[in-house]
């Protein structure tokens, strides 16, 4: 089974002379396998493949002189550099390419921002487009399931999220074991390398912590606490995290009201199957205490991937009093504010929006999200 990235058409308008393309995401996301169709769709003798991990490569690439850098693409169209971020100066370097050789159309991509932010910000300003590569969408899915098919493997993707590869696996098995892998041959590794730490110990602590809060308002003075490590240093981790697109966070909403709660922040997975590797539970939901979390991280992540595939600008956040009233997802877009509560069962009654939220916002609307009608939160409405 393959499907084509909701990225592919997308990227191949965006190309264009003298401009980076810089795509970013999680290591097996599929960013090699979408240039590689790239590649084929622009014709392979236009297209000169680099790849960053190549030390002859980074050697290469090394002096920054125009006429080598001229050399090397001499009769190429497109040149993409797979794993940018692992050639020193690569700012640099594409800054130099891009505004001395005439017509060159640059595609890069990364599995780190950590590296990727600082070597490619300054240089590039106003020189690239940035676009970043989710683990699948149920948007994507739909290219190989039906209606009945999606609500089918719905359990499935709680479980073991939507890497990729796991399609090409058959058996329950055989997907822990690669998500077991995948988290502890390139997530807690790339961490150690860039923060040149001896132990994943306490990275592999924080993130079973953020995994059981999920939902919640996460403290960085607890997380410190329990970790026996100060604020500062949980909130440089969580930053590395985001940074290698495991985690990503949410804001407290609020505009009106005195006693909304806007300081601390909600923390959720790009993936559902790193999060249950990160815990080491796979079992099926009817065994599992936590499936509410599993729901709520999973329909806050597809709404982040619904949101990039359509290439819509929205603000998120979470809203909660100091009454505990709350909202687990608003969204701010074009003037309109938008709440939607997440549930696991439909449970038959309708729910109201909180009290003060329709006191403190009485034109924004509000929607409950459970398994009954949860496509219309992460799928484009279908025409009828």
């Amino acid at each position: 089974m393959e499907i084509q990235r909701l990225l592919f058409p997308i990227l191949l308008k965006a190309i264009a002379p003298n401009k980076v393309i810089l795509l970013v995401g999680a290591r097996r996301t599929g960013k090699t396998f979408l240039i590689e169709q790239l590649i084929a769709a622009l014709g392979k003798e236009k297209c000169l493949k680099l790849n960053g991990e190549d030390v002859t490569v980074q050697q290469q690439l090394k002096e920054r002189s125009i006429s080598k850098y001229k050399s090397l693409v001499a009769g190429f169209k497109y040149i993409f550099i797979d794993e940018a971020q692992k050639i020193p100066d690569i700012g640099l370097i594409l800054k130099l390419m891009v505004d001395e050789i005439k017509g060159i159309r640059l595609i890069v991509t990364g599995s780190s921002m950590f590296d990727l932010k600082n070597k490619l910000g300054e240089p590039l300003t106003g020189r690239k487009k940035d676009f970043m590569l989710f683990p699948l969408s149920q948007m994507e899915y739909n290219q190989i399931e039906n209606k009945i098919e999606m609500h089918r493997h719905l359990d499935d993707k709680l479980i073991f999220g939507g890497y990729p590869e796991l399609l090409q696996l058959k058996t329950a098995k055989q997907k822990q074991e690669y998500l077991h892998e995948l988290v502890s041959s390139y997530l807690y590794k790339d961490i150690l390398v860039m923060e040149n730490l001896r132990s994943a110990d306490k990275i592999i602590e924080l993130l079973k912590l953020i995994a059981w809060q999920i939902g919640g308002e996460v403290s960085l003075e607890e997380l410190g606490r329990n970790l026996q490590m100060s604020k500062n240093t949980v909130e440089r981790y969580l930053d590395l995290l985001t940074k290698v697109f495991v985690l990503f966070k949410i804001s407290g909403y609020s505009r009106n009201l005195h006693n909304e709660i806007v300081k601390t922040k909600r923390w959720y997975f790009y993936d559902n199957g790193i999060r249950n590797a990160v815990i080491m539970n796979f079992q099926s939901l009817q065994l599992r205490n936590d499936s509410g979390m599993l729901w709520e991280n999973y329909l806050a992540s597809e709404r982040l991937r619904f949101q990039h595939n359509i290439n819509v600008k929205t603000n998120n956040y979470f809203w909660r009093t100091h009454d505990r009233q709350e909202i687990d997802w608003v969204e701010e877009r074009a003037g309109k504010l938008a709440g939607f509560e997440f549930k696991f069962t439909d449970g038959g009654k309708k729910t109201k929006p909180p009290i003060a939220w329709k006191q403190g916002y009485p034109d924004a609307s509000f929607k409950v999200i459970h398994k009954n009608n949860f496509e219309e939160f992460i799928l484009i409405k279908r025409s009828k």
